[in-house]
Order: C-alpha cells, then sequence, then structure tokens
C-alpha cells in the first residue's frame, strides 16, 4: 500500500484533514462534517470531548472547555482542564489526534505522516510548536507551510494560466495576506503580511459584548464576571454573526441568562448588519493596512492584480467582499469553499511530498527579516544597537545566507551573537530569538580585528539554523533558532504522547498495543521516564530491531529500573533517549 501523507488545516476555529485521491484534493469528512471545531472539553461522564461535542458543552461547562488555543501556540501558557494543566501544544494534540483518527477511519488505513498548515506571520515557536503537537498526536510532521499559501496550491491546481493573485486569508483567529504568482503550476509567493490575533473570534467578541450592554442596560446587571453566561454569548454573538452575513438584522435570544433578586432575566435584542459593520470597521481597516503593505514589500501595484483570492470562514461577510473589491478593484474569487481550501491545499503539498502526480510546486518565502545586533564606529565613538539583517522579509525559502562580521577591538576573544527577527533598524526593538558566545577568537595577523562567520539556514518549514564560525582559529558554534517562550524537550513531548494516548484510549486497547510496563511496579520513576520504556517496549514488540539492539534496549531498560543512585538513572535515561531517537 502506497505511503499516505495528509494535509491538515490546524485552525483557531475549525479545523479540517484532507487528501490527494486520482489527483484531486477532497475533504476527509466525520459523520458527513468535513470541519471540526478546534475545541476540547472534558465531562466526567463522557471523559474527553473533541471537536463537536466539546463545543455543545461549552455553553454548559466553559470552565472545562477550551476554544482558541491556537493563540497561545509558541508561548508557556498553561490552561487547566480536568483537573489538570496543559500547554498549547497538548491541547493541538487532542484535536490532531481526532483529525488523525478521522483520516484512518475513511481510508481503513494507519495515518503517520501529515502537511500541518500554520499562518504566515507565524513566529519560528510558534511553528515548532505545532511541530510538537503533531509529534505527540503521533503525527511525523514532513511540511509546515503557510495558510496562504495552501490556499493558492488549491487554486491553482487547475489553473495553467500565469496569474498574480492576493490571497486575503481572515480565520476565525489570525489574518494573512499574500501576494502570490501562479507560473505554469507554479506558485511562489513574492510577499506576505498579517496579523495573528486578528480573526473571527475578535468580532464575536465585539457582538458579546454589544450584547452585554444591551442587557446591562435593561436589567442594571453586567453578564462579564458571568463565564457561564458569556459562554452562551459567545455562541450566540458567532450565530448571529454568519446570520448577518446573509441576512441584514440578526436576534439575539437567550432565556435564563441570569437571575436579580431570585428572578430569572433573559436576553432579547437585535442587531441591523450596518450596526455590525459600524462596530467593526476598525478591524476590518487593519487589513487594508497589510494589503497595502504586500504591493509595496513586492513593488507592484493594484493593476499588476489577475485575481482576489478570499480564505476563511470569517471573509463571508459582506463588509470584507465590499473592502477588497474596493481596495483592489477586482471581484474576489471564492470558488472554493473558504472554510476548506487550507486543507485542500495542504493535501496538495502532502501529495506532492509523497511523489504522487500533481501539476503545481511550492515556493514559500519568510514573513520576517531575520538577522543579529551589531555596532559600528562613528567619529571614534562606538553605535551600539544596529540590526543587521541577513535574510530579509519575504525572501523565498529554503535559503541560506552568510555574512562576515569583526570584532570591535584587536584583543577581542569573544562575541555574544544576538539573533532577532523584525523589521525594526534598531536591534533590540526586534524579537530576539536566542543568543550564544563564540569565543577563542583569533585575528588573521597581528593588529587586526578577528572576524566570525555568520551564517543563516532558513528552512522549509520555516525555522532558522545559525552557525557562527572563526575561519583562524577553527572555533564554531551552532544552533537551532527558536522564540524565547518555553519549547518541549523530546522526553516531554513523549511524556504527552503517552498521555494523550491514556486519555484517549482505553485500558484495554493500550494492553493490545503491547504496552507492558506496570506504573504501579515503578513507584519511583517520573512520567517521562516511563514514557521512554512504553516507548522501548513497542520497538522491542514491533520485531524489527536486530539482536545487538535489542539487547542494548533491554539492557539500558533494565539499569533504569535497578539504578542504586540519581546519577546512574539520569544517565541510563539520556541513553535510553538517545537510543530511541536514532531507532524511530
Amino acid at each position: 500500500m502506497s505511503e499516505i501523507i495528509v494535509g491538515i488545516d490546524l485552525g483557531t476555529t475549525n479545523s479540517a484533514i484532507a487528501i490527494v485521491q486520482d489527483g484531486v484534493p477532497r475533504i476527509l469528512p466525520k459523520n458527513d462534517q468535513k470541519i471540526i471545531p478546534s475545541v476540547v472539553g472534558y465531562s466526567k461522564q463522557a471523559g474527553w470531548l473533541v471537536g463537536r461535542p466539546a463545543l455543545n458543552q461549552y455553553t454548559l461547562d466553559p470552565e472545562n472547555t477550551v476554544r482558541s488555543i491556537k493563540r497561545d501556540m509558541g508561548s508557556d501558557r498553561r490552561v487547566s482542564l480536568g483537573g489538570r494543566e496543559f500547554t498549547a501544544q497538548e491541547i493541538s494534540a487532542f484535536i490532531l489526534r481526532e483529525l488523525k483518527t478521522i483520516a484512518e477511519e475513511n481510508l481503513g488505513q494507519p495515518v503517520t505522516k501529515a502537511v500541518i498548515t500554520v499562518p504566515a506571520y507565524f513566529t519560528n515557536a510558534q511553528r515548532q510548536a505545532t511541530k510538537e503537537a503533531g509529534e505527540i498526536a503521533g503525527l511525523e510532521v514532513v511540511r509546515i507551510i503557510n495558510e496562504p499559501t495552501a490556499a493558492a496550491l488549491a487554486y491553482g491546481l487547475d489553473h495553467e494560466d500565469d496569474q498574480m493573485a492576493l490571497v486575503y486569508d481572515l480565520g476565525g483567529g489570525t489574518f494573512d495576506v499574500s501576494l502570490v504568482e501562479m507560473t505554469g503550476g507554479v506558485v511562489e509567493v513574492r510577499a506576505s503580511h498579517g496579523d495573528t490575533h486578528l480573526g473571527g473570534d475578535d468580532f464575536d467578541e465585539l457582538l458579546a459584548d454589544y450584547a452585554n450592554t444591551a442587557f446591562d442596560k435593561k436589567h442594571q446587571l453586567s453578564l462579564k464576571d458571568n463565564r457561564l453566561a458569556m459562554a452562551r454569548l459567545d455562541r450566540a454573538a458567532e450565530a448571529a454573526k454568519v446570520r448577518l452575513s446573509d441576512f441584514p438584522d440578526a436576534h439575539m435570544r437567550e432565556e435564563y441568562l441570569a437571575e436579580k433578586n431570585a428572578i430569572p432575566l433573559h436576553l432579547d435584542t437585535k442587531i441591523t448588519r450596518i450596526e455590525f459593520e459600524e462596530l467593526t470597521k476598525k478591524l476590518l481597516a487593519r487589513t487594508t493596512e497589510s494589503m497595502q503593505k504586500v504591493l509595496t514589500d513586492s513593488e507592484l501595484s493594484i493593476d499588476d492584480l489577475d485575481r482576489v483570492l478570499l480564505v476563511g470562514g470569517s471573509t463571508r461577510m459582506p463588509a470584507v467582499w465590499d473592502l477588497v473589491s474596493d481596495f483592489t478593484k477586482l471581484e474576489p474569487d471564492a470558488e472554493i469553499n473558504p472554510d476548506e481550501v487550507v486543507a485542500l491545499g495542504a493535501a496538495v503539498q502532502a501529495a506532492i511530498i509523497a511523489g504522487q502526480p500533481v501539476s503545481s510546486i511550492l515556493v514559500d518565502v519568510t514573513p520576517y527579516s531575520l538577522g543579529v545586533e551589531s555596532a559600528t564606529r562613528v567619529g571614534g565613538h562606538i553605535v551600539p544597537d544596529i540590526y543587521s539583517v541577513l535574510i530579509r522579509r519575504n525572501t523565498t525559502i529554503p535559503v541560506t545566507k552568510e555574512q562576515v562580521f569583526s570584532t570591535l577591538h584587536p584583543d577581542q576573544e569573544s562575541v555574544q551573537v544576538k539573533v532577532y527577527q523584525g523589521e525594526a533598524p534598531i536591534a533590540s526593538v526586534n524579537t530576539l530569538l536566542n543568543e550564544f558566545l563564540i569565543d577563542n577568537l583569533k585575528p588573521a595577523s597581528k593588529g587586526q580585528c578577528p572576524t566570525v562567520n555568520i551564517r543563516f539556514d532558513f528552512d522549509v518549514n520555516g525555522m532558522l539554523h545559525v552557525s557562527a564560525a572563526d575561519p583562524i582559529s577553527g572555533s564554531k558554534k551552532n544552533v537551532s533558532v527558536h522564540a524565547t517562550q518555553a519549547r518541549l524537550t523530546p522526553s516531554e513531548i513523549a511524556a504527552a504522547r503517552d498521555q494523550l494516548n491514556m486519555d484517549m484510549f482505553s485500558e484495554e486497547e493500550s494492553d493490545e498495543d503491547g504496552l507492558e510496563i506496570d506504573d504501579n511496579a515503578l513507584p519511583e520513576i517520573d512520567d517521562e521516564t516511563r514514557a521512554l520504556l512504553r516507548r522501548a517496549n513497542i520497538l522491542l514488540d514491533g520485531g524489527k530491531l536486530t539482536e545487538e539492539q535489542t539487547n542494548k534496549l533491554q539492557e539500558l531498560m533494565k539499569k533504569i529500573t535497578e539504578a542504586d543512585n540519581q546519577s546512574e538513572f539520569d544517565t541510563c535515561s539520556e541513553e535510553l533517549l538517545d537510543m530511541l531517537f536514532d531507532l524511530e
């Protein structure tokens, strides 16, 4: 059976999974529903809930339901759910595992590889967190691609004519606009700009505030501190927004929303489309700035555009259509379902990677400028905090750039390299990704300042790898750059994956997988090491190891379980982690 790689749109509000079959991308549905809400919940009666059941629970038990977790990707924020704390990666893994299950039920075979989309303006940390979420869910993330790029791939599949398209992607939680050139099946992103905190959720919030104001005016009672009532308002606001896309007004009615002096209070208010557009015009104005920015960056004008592609469920709002049409002087194109187009494009990229015949290829760009902090001498004075860009924003990726820097003083033997992303000329104003020290520097000749060659490698997943080397002494330093927010270690990913397995599958199912480690028999072993031992057991049961590998693996496992001291325990655990990394 041929290798299967699926395409996944991991959205803020909704998610979808797709595959290319017989040259045509299609969404893989669950119960005839092509998209699932990106919501995770816990119920004492039903256990873990993902998708529609979790969304249904939200209005009844918002404290045990998580929405819009995508906005926290790449941060160190944790959310409480079911009496436990989770990272954004772990919550996202519930959604990805559900999508994986949907695909397997549709295809009748295991699915282990995926292409996952992210907003073009996602940072390195957010992209890395997305990959970690996939790993926790049991997926090998073979490629991370930008959402507008995926949409362009879906549209470009059946359009061979040369054209310049503006992709306007307004989703549930993020906004991106990209200028995409399609030439003979080649899709090249010329420029991107956007806002990771602008989307349908923000429109819903404004509508919920509008309803709360109306309720407060009528009953002299604000619902802001009533979590359950606000959850119901959120759902009512979303429904009103959807209706206003097709009708001039919408009623927001919620019975028994609260009570005052033991008297039940109800919400019954109406909002017109004109009022809604007045509420949201400032949010939409922010998207105009991004459209202008990509045209400026690509040195093109509105007259150079051939098409405008609308992507994301929020583009169904008439005000969005009018704004984009007025700005571009073109009628926007929405021939593909805006909720599905990103997943379909991800499936196209997945098919390309899998070697399936697809008439479109991907050329992507970096959404940020990337560089280092430097200094210079002016009139005998040192001017610090200068941002020296190595890879400029909207450079086609993958890309490698290298630049030579010298020290400020001839006797200087070390340099602190600070790596930034951003567009400001002052380095410290931008986002610090990482910093490291390279030392033992030597000058080429006496009296000269030592030099350092700094190299940036930006790969197709949007991850940056930095190396610094002294050509004279041979001193080198290599780092993979992620933002300074906390990220998960391999053992933490393994532990989270193991916990997800236990959460979503019954004890009986776990036994069938050959997980023979008895937790009660290992009272002194932490959760991360337990996960490593389980992974080792899975490899042993798989029957694919050589005799030498099997013996070494069993020996390490025995040493861990029989370790006499913490030092021996830690050493063996690290050896096991390294061995598992190689074997897997």
